[in-house]
C-alpha cells in the first residue's frame, strides 16, 4: 500500500536528562572567640600641683588663700580596645605613654575619668609584683596575706603553700621578713602566688624583666603554658623580642593614645622604627 503521506513525521529525539548540578557548599565563617575585654573611649586625667609644698600647714593656708595651682594631664585619651578570649596582647610604648595607668584600669585598681571598662572573667594582675606584701611579714605570711587579697581562700592556699614556695626557689629565706628581700626575691614570691592558679586573664606590667635569667626562663615557661590553655594575655615589655614570643598582637600607646594596633611582628616592627626615629 502507497504511503500518501508526503511528508514525513520527525519524531524529536527523547529529551536526555541531566542530572542536577550538585549545590556548592557554603564555606562557614569561622566563628570568633568571645570579647572579654572591652575598652570604650577611654580617658584618664590626673592633676598635678605646679607648686611645691613641704608641710600639711602650708598645704592648708596655701587652699585656704586659694593658691593651690594644678594642670591637668591626660595619661589616658579616647583608647578603644576589643580583645577576645584565647588573644596575647603585646603593650609596648616608650615611658610614660600610659601602658601601666591602662592595665590598673583593666585590673580595676584604677578608675577612669571617662569611658568604660568591661572585663568578662576572673583577673590575675601582676601589675608590680610584691606592691601587696607587708614588709614586716615573713614570705611565709605574705603568701597567706597576698594570696587573699588576689581572692584565694585559706584553704586553697594551704593546700598549694609548698608548690608556691618551691616555685619561688626562696628556700629558708621564706622565713625571712619581706622587708629584706631584694626586688629580685619580691618578684619570684608575687610571681608564684599569683600564678598558682590559672586565671582567664592574666595582666603582665614587665614582671618578665624582673629577676635572674633562671627565673625569666621559669616564669616564660610557665606562661607559655598557661598560654596553651587559652588564656587571655595582656602583657607590658620594652622588649620587642618578648612580645613576638609571648604574644600574638600588640598595640602601641604613645603619650595616652593607642597609634597602632594588629598582628605582633608587624608592630613590633613598627616600634623599632619609632624608636629609632626618636633617639
Amino acid at each position: 500500500m502507497e504511503d500518501n503521506n508526503k511528508n514525513p513525521v520527525n519524531f524529536p529525539d527523547k529529551e536526555v536528562l541531566k542530572a542536577p548540578a550538585p549545590k556548592k557548599k557554603k564555606k562557614k565563617k569561622k566563628k570568633l572567640p568571645p570579647k572579654v575585654i572591652v575598652v570604650e573611649n577611654l580617658g584618664v586625667r590626673f592633676r598635678i600641683q605646679e607648686q611645691k609644698v613641704d608641710s600639711l600647714k602650708e598645704y592648708f593656708v596655701r587652699l585656704v588663700k586659694r593658691k593651690l595651682n594644678y594642670k591637668e594631664f591626660w595619661a589616658l585619651r579616647e583608647v578603644n580596645l576589643k580583645i577576645r578570649k584565647g588573644d596575647r596582647v603585646g603593650i609596648l610604648g616608650l615611658n610614660g605613654a600610659g601602658k601601666s595607668t591602662l592595665l590598673k584600669c583593666i585590673a580595676g585598681v584604677l578608675k577612669p575619668t571617662e569611658g568604660t571598662v568591661t572585663v568578662k572573667g576572673n583577673i590575675v594582675p601582676l601589675l608590680e609584683l610584691g606592691a601587696g606584701f607587708d614588709k614586716d611579714y615573713t614570705g611565709a605570711e605574705n603568701i597567706y596575706f597576698y594570696g587573699s587579697m588576689l581572692g584565694y581562700s585559706k584553704a586553697f592556699i594551704k593546700e598549694r603553700f609548698n608548690e608556691i614556695v618551691e616555685f619561688s626557689e626562696l628556700g629558708s629565706f621564706i622565713n625571712v621578713p619581706v622587708k629584706n628581700y631584694s626586688s629580685g626575691m619580691k618578684a619570684r614570691l608575687g610571681f608564684s602566688i599569683a600564678t598558682v592558679v590559672d586565671p582567664e586573664i592574666l595582666i603582665l606590667d614587665e614582671v618578665l624583666s624582673v629577676g635572674d635569667a633562671k627565673f625569666r626562663k621559669k616564669s616564660s615557661k610557665k606562661l607559655a603554658k598557661m598560654m596553651k590553655k587559652g588564656v587571655t594575655v595582656l602583657f607590658v615589655s620594652h622588649s620587642s623580642e618578648q612580645v613576638i614570643a609571648n604574644c600574638n598582637k600588640a598595640i602601641i600607646l604613645d603619650h595616652g593614645h593607642v597609634i597602632a594596633s594588629g598582628k605582633a611582628e608587624k608592630i613590633c616592627a613598627q616600634y623599632e622604627e619609632m624608636i629609632a626615629d626618636k633617639s
